[in-house]
């Protein structure tokens, strides 16, 4: 199976279960049994990896044709850029899929009226990252009533009958690695000064991320001492991060949720001249791994959320048109839904997403 599809299964969470061979404690029979036993195992395990890279192989095979049209927000800031360059990239890998990409919006009507276009288009399936998931649900749903194959990126629609499958980022697994690593740092002081700087505070994604970290930090009796909310812009970013410098005169550990917004956050770090403490970021930006890779400023790690989302909805909008599944998985349906994992970055590790990141 290519890359792309081992990552796929990855993130859907496939646990390989050992089986522990239990020997007799005296005797050539039972030490016979037993290596007779793990022989079994091992050529089982074989057969099974040859099956899978087998049915890696037919999912990679050029099948029937898959015209796909694809919507997503404006690309106002680098994450949501990389997320529409990453799935005209993937559907390009593929000879069986045409791509359809919407001009990106944010305006509501304005991606409704694109979803109508493919749906009187005819098109085989349709990957969204809604700007909104619960007005684009309507439409959505019709789609799916329609006969058309509906990917889900990173905002849910309000109904399981809008989506035939979801891929999703984990925002309260990525304040849950945020919090752990914080707590890795500064455990063993229960005086540790942890501020946070959050995004957007109306939206459920924010919320989330913040309880992640509470819930993190809570577990080794620490909790955030000072916190602000931003914007996901630089603009913001800077002016909430000069704000909660002011009113914090020492801080330990600093959590910003968003890379992009970072930019600003780091400037307003500089301006200030503060570095006594260590600062995750959020997200996974090239730039910021950049910098954590020279290690020379108070950026030590980030927490990714995956910016290649909506490539994984091309790959799983291809494979349902075609009847296929993932090939590392018993179950013969690709997955309801898909929750991306959220690793945390740090110099030991750079290197192996720096590849993937994207440019703030």
């Amino acid at each position: 199976m290519r890359a792309r599809s081992t990552r796929l299964v990855t993130t859907v969470g496939v646990v390989v279960a050992a089986s522990a061979l239990i020997a007799g404690c005296t005797g050539n029979t039972a030490s016979t049994e037993t290596s007779a036993a793990a022989a079994a195992t091992a050529a089982a395990s074989a057969a099974g990896s040859a099956a899978a890279d087998a049915a890696g192989s037919a999912n990679d095979a050029p099948g029937e044709m898959v015209k796909i049209g694809f919507s997503a927000p404006a690309a106002d800031h680098g994450w949501m850029g990389a997320i529409t360059k990453a799935a005209q990239d993937e559907a390009a890998k593929f000879s069986d899929v045409e791509l359809v990409v919407a001009e990106g919006t944010n305006d509501v009507n304005l991606q409704i009226s694109q979803i109508e276009t493919f749906i009187n288009d005819k098109v085989d399936a349709i990957v969204m990252l809604p700007f909104d998931g619960a007005a684009l649900t309507d439409v959505a749903t019709k789609a799916m009533e329609a006969g058309i194959t509906v990917i889900n990126v990173d905002r849910e629609f309000s109904s399981p009958f809008a989506a035939r499958s979801t891929v999703l980022g984990d925002n309260y697994g990525m304040g849950v690695s945020a919090g752990t690593y914080m707590c890795e740092k500064f455990g063993d002081n229960p005086d540790a000064i942890i501020a946070e700087i959050a995004g957007i505070d109306s939206l459920p994604l924010t919320q989330d991320r913040s309880k992640g970290f509470a819930d993190a930090l809570a577990g080794c009796g620490l909790k955030v001492s000072n916190r602000v909310a931003a914007e996901f812009t630089v603009e913001s970013g800077e002016k909430a991060a000069a704000n909660l410098l002011q009113a914090a005169p020492k801080i330990d550990g600093l959590w910003n949720h968003d890379d992009d917004q970072g930019v600003g956050v780091m400037a307003a770090i500089e301006a200030a001249g503060r570095d006594e403490f260590v600062m995750v970021g959020g997200a996974g930006s090239a730039n910021v791994m950049r910098a954590i890779q020279a290690d020379d400023t108070v950026l030590k790690a980030t927490v990714i959320y995956p910016s290649t989302q909506a490539a994984d909805g091309i790959d799983l909008a291809r494979m349902i048109v075609q009847g296929k599944a993932l090939g590392d998985l018993v179950e013969v349906e690709a997955p309801r839904k898909v929750m991306l994992y959220a690793p945390v970055v740090t110099k030991d590790n750079v290197d192996q997403y720096l590849p993937t990141a994207f440019e703030s």
